[in-house]
């Protein structure tokens, strides 16, 4: 089915208000409901998933050192509506079909707030996973000004309870950002992309059968799952008339499995600013900006010479990334539309200040250990191929074990064939480069032997980050200080098809 493009404005989420204050505490009440919602004008209207019974969920705008405490009331009927793939680790026939635990990711936040993935809950409480679960979330906003997002994170059925719709924007505000004069609400705004396919009725189509035939489970977890479709902010190839000044937005690739290249129809640069864990050094002009899975880039498009012009954000990107097919021009490659039509209601005094933020970079001397990872594949006891973490399961004993606000330098060895969006939860790194090796010869005598020189990364990706790309045949090394606080957390691949399927681990910080 094939919809028209560019015939619904894009909605902008609210800005969720508290329930109650307290002294530097702000309280909130968020239910995650089940209601039909308008995607497009021609559908019909969709059944979605969302926090306050909207997709995306509100947008939390928050100010640094404000603590927040969140109360998520999981309100949502007690069958999925989506395929549910009970051989996947936690999605067991014994456990519920729907349970909830939200994650806000790139928060750095104390374990039990944090959203482990067996720490679920199902409808008004009733039932806990096999961990600690708390009702009320605490969140101390302590870092820097930054664009996070918040979303379930339940083991076993993540990917489908992000794709029915529970995810949302968090942003942290400071003074520093404020001192800067950059664009503010509302020209700042949020752009959370996702990927979406739908059935002729205009309900949400996530496949149940599997591909290969020597699978014989069904539903079938699936190695990667792409839309058809591209929705930003909860609408189907929305545009946006702005007036000819500068605008900020921050864009969320909150896609199951999809990485986007994005560029501008005009040739126009965007003016990064920030990545996902606040801003850069200095602005960075790219002419197009790689987004894998819940990755962030925090950018100025300046629309002041624009009047009467029509800018499409175009999408390049293969899927799967890198070695994928290419999007079709007229449908995944292409997301939004902006209408440079309106007037120009006041004097835009917005800057692009020259020098944004402090990143000091952290030093490879300073690490107490190098830790080399894996990431590979294995097949199930149904043939189907399995994604990994260092060749271990979700299940495995804990190895990754660093000591509160000690450095590491974690490598990233991708024996794939894809790209892994690696998260890390609770901390922030830097990245310090990226080297091939020979896949030859890893494959006939299981050798890592680098192949050219470390490559540095682009000057927008060396900023903080949460999430990294870790391309094909390539070691990605980052460096972690690991705070601030100690507890258990996970990292994996942000790929949810992956995550969902042991391409998880747990990790511990300890004093």
């Amino acid at each position: 089915m094939m919809l028209k493009k560019f015939v619904d404005p894009l909605p902008v989420m609210e800005t969720i208000q508290p329930s109650s204050y307290g002294r530097n505490t702000l309280y909130f009440e968020v239910s995650m409901k089940e209601v039909m919602q308008k995607l497009h004008s021609d559908l019909p209207p969709t059944k979605i998933w969302g926090y306050n019974g909207r997709f995306p969920g509100p947008t939390f705008r928050v100010q640094r050192n404000q603590t927040l405490q969140v109360l998520w009331k999981n309100e949502l009927p007690e069958e999925h509506f989506l395929p549910i793939d009970s051989t996947v680790h936690g999605a067991n026939k014994d456990n519920p079909e729907v349970r909830t635990v939200v994650h806000l990711h790139g928060g750095a936040t104390p374990d039990t707030s944090d959203g482990y993935p067996d720490a679920w809950f199902t409808k008004d409480f009733k039932e806990v996973g096999p961990f600690f679960a708390v009702k009320v979330y605490t969140y101390p906003n302590q870092q820097p000004a930054t664009t996070l997002w918040y979303h379930d994170h339940a083991v076993g059925i993540t990917r489908l309870n992000i794709y029915a719709g529970l995810a949302g924007a968090y942003i942290i505000h400071d003074k520093k950002e404020s001192s800067l004069s950059l664009p503010q609400v509302p020209y700042d705004i949020p752009l959370v992309i996702m990927d979406r396919s739908f059935n002729k009725d205009g309900s949400l189509y996530y496949p149940s059968q599997p591909d290969s035939p020597n699978t014989y489970v069904t539903p079938s977890i699936r190695t990667n799952f792409f839309g058809d479709t591209i929705l930003n902010n909860g609408m189907v190839w929305p545009y946006l008339e702005v007036q000819p000044r500068r605008y900020r937005f921050r864009i969320i690739n909150a896609s199951n499995s999809r990485t986007y290249q994005l560029s501008l129809s005009n040739d126009n640069p965007f003016i990064q600013i920030g990545s996902d864990q606040g801003l850069l050094l200095a602005p960075v002009n790219v002419r197009k900006i790689l987004l894998a899975p819940a990755e962030r880039a925090d950018v100025i498009l300046d629309f002041s010479t624009m009047s009467g012009q029509v800018i499409t954000i175009q999408n390049d990107a293969p899927a799967p990334f890198p070695t994928g097919d290419l999007p079709d021009p007229d449908t995944t490659g292409v997301l939004m539309q902006f209408r440079v039509s309106k007037q120009l209601l006041s004097t835009d005094t917005s800057k692009i200040p020259s020098t944004l933020n402090a990143v000091a970079r952290l030093e490879e001397r300073n690490a107490y250990q190098t830790r080399n990872l894996l990431l590979n594949m294995s097949n199930d006891q149904y043939k189907r191929e399995i994604h990994l973490l260092n060749n271990q399961l979700w299940s495995d004993p804990i190895t990754e074990m660093p000591h509160l606000w000690s450095i590491e330098i974690w490598n990233f060895i991708n024996v794939t064939e894809e790209s892994h969006p690696i998260h890390l939860h609770l901390v922030r790194f830097q990245i310090l480069d990226r080297q091939r090796f020979d896949k030859e010869i890893y494959q006939t005598e299981g050798s890592v032997v680098p192949i050219g020189p470390r490559i540095k990364p682009e000057a927008n990706e060396q900023g903080w980050k949460d999430t990294v790309c870790a391309n094909p045949w390539e070691m990605t090394r980052i460096i972690v200080p690991f705070g601030p606080y100690t507890g258990l957390y996970v990292w994996h691949c942000h790929i949810l098809e992956h995550e969902d399927y042991e391409m998880m681990r747990p990790y511990v910080v300890i004093k």
